[in-house]
């Protein structure tokens, strides 16, 4: 078992959508997992009273508030788990590591290269609190498996990254306009939503970007609204390519618009002894090719792989969504504890910033990042 913090910690979880939830199971069942003691489920906050103490009741938590002031300045809280728009991102998490408590903080990291420069900078002045953003998809069981082959040098050197993340989400031009499709509350389009995914991936299978070039692309430009048409403002694709720090290269695509695809976060790393090939819409299958093989082997997660026997003893049988986040969790408490790093904080979140934002401003010309 894990070593967890002890006694245990008391959480706020500001924020009840779909990640909101997310953190919510995380946190119930993390120890159920991987031991310890449990954490304290202690309060919850959402826009209204009403609504808060309704997922309050709903989730879990023992008191509920509609301030996400209250909630970050609470003395009896320890880490503060923050699922807001885009837009909020900076101030409450700014706020909670002020307030000297950890925060668990959803991606993108921020609205804008300037805030997530200044987070990360308030993050290094506040080095005892310990800061980790929800790049879930860099908990598969599939995707640690592949990264350590490439650590362990069983494909030899990665020469070329080929990756793409769609979705549809946004295809339909009927779809009512939001405020994700705002710069002022939304910040980037498919690269805030999407591509920042993908880029965690990326860096961690063929290290740093030393230069890009980007196109953005907006396919839809005026949303329905019960006020007439408005804006779309930030982009619904986005290409890229890259040169890394060893010299290999790369390609990502990724689109909120690509019909018929739910969750195609795809990529291949080519090197010089093999190649590795995987898909989150099929998230629990790895493809291996080795010099030497005719074509490609399936390896399915199980309990050999990272993480997986903590959830299930037999090979085959499905890692989710959901069982990505209870590992973040627990990587969130393992360094709350001293027992490793969390990654990606705040530090490597500004490198996937940077990375993006750096797509967004190319319009077709280098960037050094």
């Amino acid at each position: 078992m894990t070593a967890l913090p002890q006694p245990p910690l008391n959480i706020a979880l500001i924020g009840t959508g779909f990640m909101g939830k997310c953190h919510a199971l995380a946190w119930r069942n993390v120890a159920a997992v991987f031991g310890g003691a449990h954490p304290n489920l202690e309060l919850l906050c959402d826009a209204s009273e009403d609504a808060a103490s309704a997922f309050a009741a709903q989730f879990g938590f023992v008191r509920s508030t509609a301030s996400w002031q209250e909630a970050v300045t609470d003395p009896g809280i320890d880490v503060v788990s923050i699922t807001l728009p885009n837009g909020m991102h900076r101030p409450v998490a700014e706020a909670a590591l002020k307030a000297g408590k950890h925060v668990w903080l959803e991606k993108p990291m921020a609205l804008t290269l300037a805030d997530a420069e200044a987070m990360a900078a308030t993050a290094a002045a506040h080095p005892s609190q310990v800061t980790l953003l929800g790049y879930n998809y860099l908990r598969s069981p599939a995707f640690q498996a592949a990264r350590a082959m490439v650590q362990a040098g069983e494909i030899g050197d990665p020469v070329t990254f080929r990756g793409v993340y769609d979705e549809d989400y946004s295809a339909d031009p009927d779809l009512p306009w939001s405020w994700r499709m705002t710069k002022e509350a939304g910040g980037l389009g498919a690269l805030g939503d999407l591509g920042c995914h993908l880029i965690s991936h990326m860096l961690d299978l063929m290290g740093s970007v030393e230069e890009l070039t980007g196109q953005t692309q907006i396919v839809v430009p005026n949303r329905p609204s019960p006020d007439g048409p408005k804006l779309v403002e930030n982009e619904d694709s986005a290409f890229a390519m890259f040169r890394f720090a060893s010299g290999a290269q790369g390609s990502l695509a990724t689109s909120r618009v690509a019909r018929g695809r739910k969750c195609r976060l795809q990529w291949e790393v080519h090197g010089t002894k093999g190649t590795l090939a995987f898909d989150q819409e099929n998230m629990n299958e790895l493809w291996v090719h080795r010099a030497g093989e005719a074509g490609f082997t399936r390896h399915l997660t199980g309990p050999d792989q990272p993480d997986f026997a903590a959830f299930c003893p037999a090979p085959g049988h499905n890692f989710g969504f959901n069982e990505q986040k209870v590992v973040e969790a627990r990587d969130l408490l393992k360094a709350i504890a001293g027992n490793g790093p969390a990654a990606p904080d705040f530090a490597r979140g500004l490198i996937i910033e940077r990375i993006i934002h750096g797509i967004a401003a190319s319009k077709g010309q280098p960037v050094r990042i």
